[in-house]
């Protein structure tokens, strides 16, 4: 099993800035897939980035080009570098992990479903 928690989150005006944090605890953390996931008000939980233990990533088209995730793993601890906010990017963004054995196609690892273990979440709120 394992925890995560994570930070950084903020008020950032529109073409800004803020790097999120997730910090995992447990057992054979390279054994898990992470990822952030966000939920705006009224909106569904949506998947935002993942990351492999072998470092190969994946991205809601979204984000592409905007957002970097990464991940390491000596300190186990995963990463999301937002560049280019935008208005509709504020939401809550949690970090997310999943048994990386579960996630055999490609198509799970954009489900937000799939994800076992879930932090507290942290606000993002982009200014226009």
């Amino acid at each position: 099993q394992v925890q995560v928690v994570e930070s950084g989150g903020g008020l950032v005006q529109a073409g800004g800035s803020l790097r999120l944090s997730c910090a995992a605890s447990g057992r054979a953390f390279s054994s898990y897939v992470v990822g952030w996931c966000r939920q705006a008000p009224g909106k569904e939980r949506e998947f935002v980035a993942a990351i492999r233990w072998s470092l190969r990533t994946y991205y809601v088209d979204s984000v592409k080009g905007r957002f970097t995730i990464s991940r390491d793993n000596a300190k186990n601890t995963v990463y999301l570098q937002m560049n280019s906010l935008k208005p509709e990017d504020t939401a809550i963004y949690y970090c997310a992990a999943a048994t990386a054995s579960e996630l055999y196609n490609d198509s799970h690892y954009y489900n937000a479903a799939l994800y076992d273990y879930w932090g507290q979440g942290t606000q993002v709120t982009v200014s226009s």
